[in-house]
């Protein structure tokens, strides 16, 4: 199993849905950098459940301890350990699921590949394990922000079919997004949104959506063509994150409608140097960062658990009627926001390293 992502700014997760914690270990985090658990708590915050009626109600207060790498709250260049208690367990909401592989999760997989899986809750397929991708994002972030200025922002562009309009990605605020419990910053949409997962949740079903995201003050030249190119290494990351089904970059794929003569990104003149007139490239060409904002779009589907009764089989073949008894988010888009910014995060520190490395700095 592989549960490490990046090269020279590295995170490895631990941990299950209702095992007694999960973390990450980060290597790769420079040396003399101020880091306390403050720096890490505000994001873990926003991902956490139970933060409204859009998501589940297990109740974890998610509180994070870096275990090691730092000292008088300076990193020490050693490998950062960081750990989040899981407190409100309740693996006997699965025990009539033990024998069911469940429709659309992972438990037939799992169970076909290792020969064994989690009992309860989705074990590392659950969206538990994104703690330690949030933990160890918040580091990745804290330096991109402090070395060149770096932002990230994640927002709902849709849920089901109702989509946010008129959102500027260059000015788009985290305290904009959290203006409202779905995290859409077009309040009228935002609205619509509110009452559509509602609406799902009382009838015992889910919804998905689509989350954007910008990153803004990224230095031009990062990406390792050909196969670690920017874009590659984001829409892996995303496509990492527990039920995403699409990613698309700048145009995405409405620009496969457009001609050449309109999707070309022309360059001019701008202070410091060149940029370009439009950004239907997302701020990535040729697979290399050209300084333009990078935008970006992920798609989640409908979270597989429902209340709903549905008839299926167990893992003999008979037919069951399967009913979740769990604690589960109608719709996972609001929760997905800091992931989304966390994985973006670790992305461009890792191939911001690995171009410091290339040009000996």
């Amino acid at each position: 199993m592989s549960s490490t992502f990046g090269t020279l700014f590295r995170v490895t997760t631990f941990g299950e849905s209702h095992c007694k914690g999960v973390g990450a270990i980060v290597d790769g985090v420079p040396p003399r950098m101020a880091l306390t658990e403050a720096d890490l708590q505000a994001q873990l915050d926003r991902r956490r459940p139970g933060q409204s009626r859009m998501t589940t109600d297990r109740k974890e207060q998610d509180r994070v301890t870096i275990l090691s790498g730092t000292e008088n709250g300076m990193t020490m260049g050693t490998p950062i350990g960081l750990f989040v208690a899981n407190r409100d367990q309740r693996p006997g909401d699965y025990s009539e699921m033990s024998r069911v592989p469940r429709p659309s999760h992972a438990d037939f997989a799992y169970q076909t590949k290792y020969g064994i899986r989690a009992s309860s809750g989705g074990g590392r397929s659950s969206a538990r394990e994104t703690i330690g991708r949030v933990a160890g994002g918040a580091i990745a972030e804290k330096w991109l922000r402090e070395t060149f200025g770096t932002e990230i922002v994640a927002w709902v562009s849709s849920v089901g079919e109702i989509d946010a309009e008129a959102v500027d990605p260059l000015a788009i605020t985290r305290e904009a997004v959290d203006a409202n419990e779905i995290r859409c910053p077009d309040p009228a949409a935002a609205e619509r949104m509110i009452s559509a997962v509602a609406a799902a949740r009382e009838a015992k079903d889910s919804i998905g959506g689509v989350v954007s995201c910008v990153c803004r003050n990224v230095p031009p030249g990062l990406g390792e063509p050909v196969f670690d190119k920017a874009e590659a290494m984001l829409a892996h990351a995303m496509l990492s994150i527990p039920a995403t089904k699409g990613f698309e970059i700048g145009s995405g794929f409405s620009g496969a409608r457009m001609r050449g003569s309109q999707h070309n990104d022309r360059f001019v003149a701008k202070a410091g140097g060149l940029g370009t007139l439009t950004n239907f490239s997302g701020g990535i060409q040729g697979g290399i960062t050209n300084g333009e904002a990078i935008c970006f779009r992920v798609a989640f589907k409908p979270p597989a658990t429902i209340g709903l009764a549905q008839e299926t089989v167990d893992f003999e073949g008979a037919p069951v009627v399967l009913e979740a008894k769990g604690r589960h988010d109608p719709c996972v888009v609001p929760r997905a926001i800091p992931i989304m910014e966390a994985m973006a995060a670790l992305v461009l520190a890792d191939l911001a390293m690995r171009q410091r490395m290339r040009a000996g700095t």
